[in-house]
């Protein structure tokens, strides 16, 4: 499946997201992230899936759940398929939903990528370090990409696009929410002059087991730092579009692969479906594995968790 949900997004509300890239392909292997190590790092461009049955599962689910937001965002990294602007734009001649692209904004600095996302509604790309030394420690990017050229996108981008960009920093504690690491982000973010800026913090286990999320009053201190911004550090809430799936044990393992699931959202899910007992079956035949991460359990699925 190349669609998920709609999932509950903290930014988008009921998010139907959309995979154009293989599981971990990625120009970066963030330390925060919730996928687990990019395995499959590149920032060459290609064509991974055939378009028009990526398109033929968003026309379906569309016609059976609603969504706020279409949104590329995928397994990796978006802008890395050769088919998002022709998406893009077959999204906006079949309906009416906005279209959001989440971004790590790495190879905006390619004209063509800036291009092929012009039509897009909203863009949310990620600003997580004011310099090169802090850029390799958080992001640990592709060995193409540099600094200083990454930003240079991000600014172009801005100059070109007449749509709505929402500016991401994920603070990852000791690392990038030091008052001098963050003034050089308000820097940087200040030359991209977004329309919004989300500061972000991770919720769900991170791929590095030592990451953590700044305290609260150092939170505090970032919003003060970088001005005005929205802070998002709790989780989110709501339920997940289930209707593509076909029992509870198919829904936590397609949903869990991209948005690991906290314990009580997985019993959710096997309530929704009437299936008592799927969790604690999928544990005992080691299909999920339970992870705690800042005192919550998860549930992840046993492939994506050898991975990690």
């Amino acid at each position: 499946m190349f669609i998920y949900g709609p999932v509950p997004s903290r930014r988008l509300g009921r998010s139907l997201g959309v995979s154009l890239i293989p599981a971990k392909t990625c120009t970066y292997s963030c330390v925060y992230c919730q996928l687990g190590r990019t395995n499959r790092l590149q920032s060459r461009r290609e064509s991974f899936f055939p378009k028009e049955r990526v398109l033929s599962e968003i026309r379906k689910q569309l016609s059976i759940s609603e969504a706020d937001f279409i949104s590329l965002v995928g397994d990796g990294e978006p802008t890395l398929s050769l088919d998002i602007g022709w998406l893009i734009q077959k999204c906006k001649e079949n309906t009416d939903r906005p279209i959001a692209v989440i971004t790590n904004g790495s190879i905006l600095f390619r004209p063509d990528v800036r291009d092929e996302l012009m039509a897009a509604d909203v863009v949310i790309p990620s600003l997580d370090a004011g310099s090169e030394e802090v850029f390799r420690a958080v992001n640990r990017p592709h060995g193409n990409i540099e600094y200083d050229r990454m930003l240079q996108g991000q600014v172009d981008f801005r100059r070109e696009y007449k749509g709505q960009i929402w500016l991401e920093v994920m603070l990852v504690h000791g690392v990038n929410d030091t008052e001098a690491a963050l003034k050089e982000i308000r820097s940087a973010a200040g030359q991209i002059m977004p329309d919004r800026l989300y500061i972000t913090t991770p919720i769900r286990p991170p791929a590095e087991p030592w990451v953590e999320p700044p305290p609260p009053d150092e939170i505090i201190r970032a919003q003060q730092i970088l001005g005005q911004s929205f802070t998002i550090d709790e989780r989110e809430s709501g339920g997940f579009g289930l209707d593509s799936f076909s029992g509870a044990r198919q829904a936590i393992l397609e949903i869990g692969s991209r948005h690991p699931l906290r314990l009580e959202q997985a019993l959710e899910i096997e309530n929704e479906f009437a299936e008592s007992g799927t969790v604690e079956m999928m544990l005992k035949e080691k299909k999920l594995v339970k992870i705690s991460y800042s005192a919550i359990e998860y549930l992840l699925p046993d492939y994506f968790v050898r991975n990690r």
